[in-house]
């Protein structure tokens, strides 16, 4: 929801193309700064109150959404909607963001405070898939629900507006649900909680000990570049889809959009992160791979699909290398980490790659504004040689 829907709704709703990346680029930095409440969230302990807290507030949180998007509510007026102006939009979804960050640390806690570990093992292929479903569910399913509403009621906002309400009443039914069915929390002395100063002083310490490792920052610029082709293109794609023919983009319908790349696109994703992980020690062959998602794009640029089942293969191509080529990340950050952290890998995962990922993704849309559909992929895709050869410098020296 906070990554490729608040793209289509910032585009839908009359935000430009640069300005529309970079409130998206900006979502992601709750998940970068999370680390810093991991020590917080672990010393209070109350996860199932935590949890509880964040569903409610994140019910609300997208009613308001559906309210400010209905052009016929105060909220649309409030928020600046009526006058075009995107800020307010934005501000609601940063708040979601956070929300999900530290509902995303909450649940991990409980389950390894509720759960032994042989149970953490078996619930962790069921949570994998429901976490997968549920991204088909919002980028593919909802996506093509509020594209038909956009059609039924001839109004964009007001299908957006419709497509809110319907995530939180979803929500909703989550958070009634785990007021009834989550226990609460053995409490011991290791739960006395800690002020806010304490927990990013507690994790600042340990980035400041990885920071001591001998060339830490190799792995880091490795992964940059790693990233630098997938990072260019996260957002455009989707750009590249919808704008008219025109302006060099393919002139998709939203409905194309969530099925090619909400559901046949996810698929391929999840199918290429299960396959690539059984390949964790080739690591230069998942790099390798990992870079050949520009080249799909570049393709299409020069030979637009007429047919919608051809845009789904040449988006499941894309989306299997990169899945499969994202495990490659792993042997990086394993290495920043080292081997007296390595259970610091989960937390420092998510953060390290979304952080190496913002910049690029904030200069991607006006990148695409200037350069044009065609030149921006022929640049991603050159990208790719610059960063094969990194990775064989790497792991040579090695």
């Amino acid at each position: 929801m906070i990554t490729f829907v608040s793209l289509l709704v910032f585009l839908q709703t009359g935000t430009s193309l640069g300005l529309s990346v970079c409130y998206c680029a900006l979502l992601f930095v709750p998940w970068v700064l999370k680390s810093f409440l991991r020590e917080k969230v672990r010393r209070v302990a109350r996860f199932r109150r935590a949890l509880q807290c964040c569903e409610l507030l994140l019910v609300l949180s997208f009613v308001l959404l559906g309210l400010s998007l209905n052009p016929s509510t105060w909220m649309f007026r409030f928020f600046g909607m009526s006058t075009g102006n995107s800020g307010g939009l934005f501000t609601i979804l940063f708040l979601v963001s956070l929300l999900t960050a530290w509902h995303e640390l909450a649940a991990r806690m409980y389950y390894e405070r509720m759960l032994r570990p042989r149970l953490q093992r078996m619930y962790n292929g069921p949570k994998i898939f429901v976490s997968q479903f549920m991204v088909v569910g919002t980028y593919g399913l909802l996506i093509i629900f509020v594209g038909t509403l956009q059609v039924l009621y001839r109004s964009i906002l007001l299908a957006w507006s419709r497509g809110m309400f319907l995530t939180a009443v979803v929500l909703s039914i989550f958070y009634i649900y785990h007021l009834f069915a989550l226990k609460p929390c053995p409490v011991g002395d290791h739960a006395k909680a800690g002020t806010m100063v304490y927990a990013v002083k507690k994790e600042l310490h340990i980035i400041d000990r990885i920071r001591k490792r001998p060339q830490w920052y190799r792995p880091v610029l490795m992964m940059f570049i790693l990233l630098l082709p997938q990072s260019l293109m996260f957002y455009t794609r989707v750009l590249f889809f919808l704008c008219q023919e025109e302006d060099g983009g393919l002139g998709r319908s939203i409905q194309d959009v969530g099925f090619a790349q909400g559901v046949v696109g996810v698929i391929a994703f999840c199918l290429g992160v299960s396959l690539g992980r059984r390949l964790l020690h080739h690591a230069q062959v998942l790099a390798f791979v990992l870079t050949l998602s520009p080249f799909v794009y570049l393709a299409l640029t020069l030979a637009p699909p007429p047919l919608l089942w051809q845009l789904s293969v040449a988006t499941f191509m894309a989306q299997l290398c990169f899945g499969f080529g994202l495990n490659a990340c792993h042997p990086l950050v394993r290495e920043i980490s080292g081997e007296r952290y390595r259970n610091t890998i989960n937390y420092l995962y998510v953060p390290l790659v979304a952080s190496v990922m913002i910049l690029p993704m904030l200069l991607s849309g006006w990148m695409v504004g200037w350069l044009g559909f065609q030149t921006f992929f022929l640049i991603d895709s050159l990208c790719a040689p610059l960063a094969w050869v990194f990775i064989y410098l790497f792991y040579h020296k090695k």
